[in-house]
């Protein structure tokens, strides 16, 4: 029979971090305490239990439906089959599966009383944020110094410090889910071999290295149109670019290798991306200057091409690490829109780096697209569309096959009306 801790949480301050509350719990008689981590701001669960490697896959998954961790105390691989074994639960088909008997349900219901387009998106995200749930359980305990004291445990030392931060005096034990710690480790084996970008030129120098929760370029088809698209034919005394939420530094970069360009300045509002784009720009020894800087949307002064790549999808985050990918209310897109005039010089373009994913998810329309547009004072210059290739597009299994497989990526080129 399982032992169930209770668990306290405390919030250690008015923060936006991850790691701002404090868990509590006793355990064989002795108080535990750690700082609760979750990237994607859940909730520490209400309870707890011991579990290793002689938990049942089914106990363990009635567990985690019921929203009780799982703490593990047993060997470090098998923690990662328990998550397995999970997921395989999860993804039954919908005889077997609630979780599809639900989503299936709902579709049914909404198709009844006619919701509007996009309702297969939002059940999809709703069907994935439970399963990402029900597979966060699993939870594993670090050390003050990220050590994991578990049979077979990696050393992810080295991955945690990079994304949460270096070890400093009064350092605590920690913990979180071993899906997140998975993304930690993953997220710096990234950081280390790079992404390459065959825009940047020969190997080996042409390689981008996102940070944890910097979102990376591999999709490669926007760094593309942004290295082949035409600049403006009277740029001045000094060709300037503007990259807006440069995120990696990926498209800065690209600007700044083309010949016509003299500087790139590059914004970005957080922390981690500024602290990403400054070290790949660093490593890229780029022939034009390139200053990375903090800011919302736009820099002061004007530019002759001004490039932003918003987050493609007008939905709610989920996380931090989704807020490259959705843009609630379109507000990134629309702030980049109407402050785009004021910024542009003479001759100048905006690129608007967009896919349709949205369009053919029913979530915006193109006429919608078109009146922010003509609403900021814009027009559109032309437009420079490219099939994405990424794996997802050709994947008919996917629940979103459909408008992956129509998806176009654009470069819109706008100039002041």
């Amino acid at each position: 029979m399982p032992t169930f801790f209770s668990v306290t949480a405390v919030t250690l301050a008015e923060s936006a971090a991850p790691a701002s509350t404090l868990i509590q719990w006793k355990e064989a008689g002795v108080e535990h305490s750690a700082l609760w981590r979750s990237e994607r701001g859940a909730a520490p669960p209400r309870r707890i239990v011991e579990a290793d490697d002689t938990m049942a896959a089914d106990t363990a998954y009635r567990l985690a439906c019921e929203g009780t961790g799982l703490l593990w105390r047993g060997d470090f691989q098998n923690a990662r089959q328990m998550v397995q074994a999970l997921a395989r639960r999860i993804d039954k088909p919908p005889k077997a599966s609630k979780l599809a008997r639900v989503a299936i349900k709902k579709a049914a219901d909404n198709a009844a009383s006619g919701v509007p387009a996009g309702q297969d998106f939002h059940l999809h995200r709703q069907a994935q944020s439970q399963r990402a749930r029900v597979l966060g359980m699993v939870l594993i305990e670090f050390g003050a110094d990220y050590g994991i004291d578990l049979r077979r445990a990696p050393d992810a030392k080295q991955a945690c410090a990079e994304a949460w931060g270096v070890v400093g005096e009064g350092a605590q034990p920690s913990v979180a889910s071993l899906r997140e710690l998975m993304g930690v480790i993953s997220a710096h084996e990234w950081r280390k071999k790079g992404v390459e970008i065959p825009a940047l030129g020969k190997a080996p120098n042409n390689r981008i290295h996102p940070h944890y929760g910097v979102f990376s370029p591999v999709r490669g088809e926007y760094v593309d149109l942004v290295a082949n698209a035409p600049l403006p034919a009277n740029p001045g005394s000094k060709f300037v670019a503007f990259d807006i939420g440069t995120g990696t530094g990926v498209l800065s970069a690209v600007l700044a290798l083309r010949s016509e360009v003299d500087q790139v300045v590059a914004t970005d509002l957080d922390p981690r991306a500024l602290e990403c784009a400054r070290e790949n720009i660093y490593r890229l020894r780029l022939p034009n200057p390139v200053k990375v800087m903090q800011a919302d949307l736009f820099p002061e002064g004007q530019a002759s091409v001004i490039v932003c790549n918003p987050p493609w999808l007008p939905a709610r985050p989920g996380s931090p690490l989704e807020g490259a990918v959705y843009d609630e209310d379109s507000r990134m897109l629309l702030g980049f829109l109407k402050g785009l005039p004021a910024h542009l010089a003479p001759g100048g373009e905006g690129w608007l780096i967009l896919s349709n994913f949205a369009e053919q998810l029913g979530l915006r329309t193109r006429a919608e697209l078109l009146a922010a547009i003509k609403a900021s004072g814009l027009k559109v210059l032309g437009r420079i569309d490219a099939k994405p290739d990424h794996p997802k597009a050709a994947d008919a299994s996917n629940p979103l096959h459909k408008a992956r497989a129509a998806e176009v990526t654009s470069l819109w080129r706008l100039g002041a009306a």
